[in-house]
């Protein structure tokens, strides 16, 4: 029997996982949009987030909070990360205790620097808390490819409940009880994703991207193990395996941005066109106050900042980052 889900946002992964999770048990996915909504209850597809796919029919759509998570018995939130506590708080007065609530975003909480299971604790400290995350482009899953996840939790019972309710088919899921490790890990690959793109945008080569990308992984591993995560995370699906398909595929957001950066667009003419968020333009700032905080180098991490902020072009970016001295790999 399948626990009764409720998946809080309506954009292309949150749809995607409801669409997995409605196949298999009753399901509610919640949203802000009136035509979204609208559009899923009537015609069976989201055209705005994911256009071309037919959802199920057992799959319902609501604008009410509490009609979406009164009865769940699994709450999976699907929203970015500088909006996840305002939704979350929406959410809590009708959250039962002790059930499982699921993060699927990508990001760090501006000014608190929180990853969300610790958003989810301040809000819902008797509930247990858990993220999934791995190289997820939420079109591919949707269609049917095969691909991969980790769940985290600290309870091994409820991360084993979960990859039972998350795999199916040629959608493997893995779990682990490194919350730090996948959630850092998911949040500053997009930074990362965003150098990846600057460099196809300023066309240096694919010797230059695969540093770059390298590097990167490098950064982001100090800077994990710093706060608590274990190396092994990082080398897994929800570290190199998220990295490299967030840096490489055209249906990456963060790789999009990049790209554009270094073709000479500004960022806000970037941002103003996409319907969904791109984390890593968030994260890149909160990653180097973390970094501070831990006495972490983020090279990458600093130059993308100063993209993304207007201090210097994508090019000045890896002309400094090639100036760099070296230093020992490892």
């Amino acid at each position: 029997m399948r626990p009764t889900v409720a998946v809080i946002g309506a954009g292309s992964w949150g749809t995607t996982l409801a669409s997995r999770c409605a196949r298999h048990g009753s399901t509610t996915i919640w949203g802000l949009e009136d035509e979204v909504i609208e559009e899923i209850n009537e015609r069976r597809s989201n055209s705005r987030y994911l256009k071309g796919f037919e959802l199920p029919t057992a799959l319902r759509a609501t604008r009410s909070m509490e009609e979406a998570t009164r009865q769940a018995e699994v709450i999976v939130m699907a929203v970015p990360s500088p909006y996840f506590r305002a939704v979350l708080q929406q959410a809590a007065p009708f959250v039962r205790r002790s059930i499982p609530i699921v993060s699927v975003a990508k990001g760090l909480e501006p000014e608190s620097l929180l990853r969300m299971t610790e958003v989810i604790a301040e809000l819902l400290p008797d509930n247990p808390r858990a993220v999934l995350s791995g190289p997820n482009l939420a079109r591919e899953i949707v269609a049917g490819y095969a691909a991969g996840a980790v769940v985290a939790c600290r309870d091994a019972a409820v991360a084993e409940a979960l990859q039972g309710l998350f795999k199916s088919g040629l959608y493997r899921v893995y779990t682990t009880h490194d919350v730090v490790g996948v959630e850092v890990a998911a949040a500053l690959k997009n930074v990362v994703a965003i150098a990846a793109g600057m460099a196809d945008g300023v066309g240096v080569g694919d010797n230059t991207r695969a540093l770059v990308i390298t590097r990167g992984l490098a950064e982001l591993t100090r800077l994990g193990v710093a706060m608590g995560g274990e190396a092994r995370t990082f080398a897994g699906l929800a570290g190199l395996g998220d990295l490299l398909a967030t840096c490489m595929s055209p249906l990456s957001r963060n790789r999009h941005v990049g790209e554009q950066l270094g073709r000479g667009r500004k960022l806000e003419d970037i941002v103003a066109e996409m319907h969904m968020v791109a984390e890593g333009v968030h994260t890149c700032g909160l990653a180097l106050e973390l970094a501070k905080r831990h006495g972490v180098e983020m090279p990458i991490a600093r130059e993308i900042h100063r993209v993304v902020h207007g201090e210097i072009t994508a090019l000045q970016a890896y002309r400094g980052l090639v100036r760099r001295p070296p230093g020992a790999e490892t």
